[in-house]
């Protein structure tokens, strides 16, 4: 009779115990209040970012931005800023930043200076034949929607934003899509702003 006593006892001490854990854990972050504490600083809280150098993310295809959060965090893709940023993420947090992000409306943009007609829309649409750099919309598609799993969308993207990483891919500083390493490799700065520019202005 003591020892049922003794066990009931016990066993009442770990359940008001681990009631007491749970009641003070913190709770997990939801997406949007991961994006609202750390992402929104550079990308904006709807992923419309006003920083010409940090990317736009809204409406960027889920598969895509969930492979550069995943290769941010194991080093894949090079960044200092990012890889301290997604050092923390589980597979499932990345996952739901990703749809988050995905789900907003992209604010378009408009060229500066490459709109029909221009350098940026030849390169984009037809290359450089004579340096065997394929069209942009190859991959990108004709409106820059890109496609999913493979692809990602570029219509609207800052120019500043995609100019350095076409330079960062043609140095080998951003090593984690070799087919874009091989492209920009054969581009000279002037054909990489030219298309940037006609990129911003895509819709």
């Amino acid at each position: 009779m003591q020892f049922r006593h003794l066990a009931w006892l016990v066993s009442s001490l770990m359940l008001t115990v681990s009631v007491e854990a749970l009641a003070e854990a913190p709770a997990k972050k939801t997406a949007e209040q991961t994006v609202n504490t750390v992402c929104a600083a550079c990308h904006a809280p709807d992923g419309n970012s006003v920083i010409t150098l940090n990317p736009k993310l809204a409406g960027q295809h889920p598969e895509y931005l969930e492979k550069q959060l995943t290769e941010f965090k194991s080093g894949k893709r090079a960044n200092a800023v990012m890889s301290g940023m997604a050092a923390a993420l589980s597979e499932q947090d990345i996952k739901e930043l990703a749809a988050y992000f995905a789900a907003k409306k992209l604010n378009l943009g408009q060229a500066a200076k490459n709109g029909a007609g221009s350098l940026g829309e030849k390169i984009y649409r037809a290359g450089v034949a004579a340096n065997n750099v394929p069209a942009c919309a190859a991959c990108h598609g004709p409106t820059g929607a890109g496609l999913p799993k493979q692809f990602p969308r570029v219509a609207g993207q800052h120019a500043d934003y995609t100019l350095a990483q076409l330079k960062t891919f043609r140095t080998g500083e951003r090593a984690n899509a070799p087919m874009m390493m091989a492209i920009t490799a054969k581009m000279t700065d002037a054909e990489m702003a030219a298309v940037a520019d006609y990129i911003q202005g895509l819709r």
